[in-house]
């Protein structure tokens, strides 16, 4: 999926809007129009749909990209404080998974996250490969507003809060990064296939790095 959506980074196909990577997928959005002017340089007496002639373009491309398409992924350190008022559900994940906040904060900085996607609000990345002794479920009752930076659970993911939002994961922490980067291009600290590793810091650590970045 990833070396696909490098190519399509790359190289335009005739008549495609935009495309849209989620975990297992990729969505073309594309002008038929423009589509069907492929259809004169197909096999003569035809007649194939727009979706035939883009998704028999697809394969044949996807049937050529091999694994060295792919490029090395990007390892992105993400500071973050646990507990206290950055992560007011620290207390409920460790006890939820009969752990002491120090065990859930060593079991969460110790893996490394895959980011799978970036999606529901702007830049907010999907991020697989935590641990499932650390596992909790969504709160009950979202809350309404999320501040920017947040460190959640939900589930089996794990993930960081771009901008501020109602949602309803576990906060355990927060960071002082900026996620979200709307002068940039593109507007993100991440990208998908990015690999993650969260680094514990104090209070006053993270203090300092809000210092730096304003």
């Amino acid at each position: 999926m990833k070396a696909l959506t490098q190519y399509l980074d790359c190289y335009s196909l005739p008549g495609m809007l935009e495309y849209v990577s989620a975990y297992s997928s990729v969505t073309v959005f594309y002008d038929p129009s423009e589509i069907r002017k492929l259809q004169i340089e197909r096999v003569e007496g035809t007649k194939e749909s727009s979706f035939q002639i883009l998704s028999t373009l697809l394969k044949e491309i996807i049937s050529k990209l091999g694994t060295g398409a792919m490029r090395t992924s990007r390892i992105v350190e993400i500071p973050a404080c646990y507990g206290g008022d950055f992560g007011p559900d620290l207390a409920y994940v460790a006890e939820h998974n009969r752990l002491s906040m120090e065990q859930v904060v060593e079991i969460h900085t110790s893996g490394q996250y895959l980011v799978y996607m970036i999606g529901f609000a702007p830049r907010f990345p999907f991020l697989g490969g935590m641990s499932e002794v650390i596992s909790t479920p969504r709160r009950q009752s979202p809350r309404m507003s999320i501040p920017p930076g947040s460190v959640g659970i939900a589930g089996m993911q794990t993930g960081v809060y771009p901008i501020a939002t109602p949602g309803g994961w576990q906060l355990i922490g927060r960071t002082p990064l900026q996620l979200f980067r709307p002068t940039d291009n593109p507007p993100t600290l991440l990208q998908s296939g990015d690999i993650i590793r969260f680094v514990p810091i104090s209070d006053q650590e993270y203090e300092a790095y809000k210092g730096e970045i304003q």
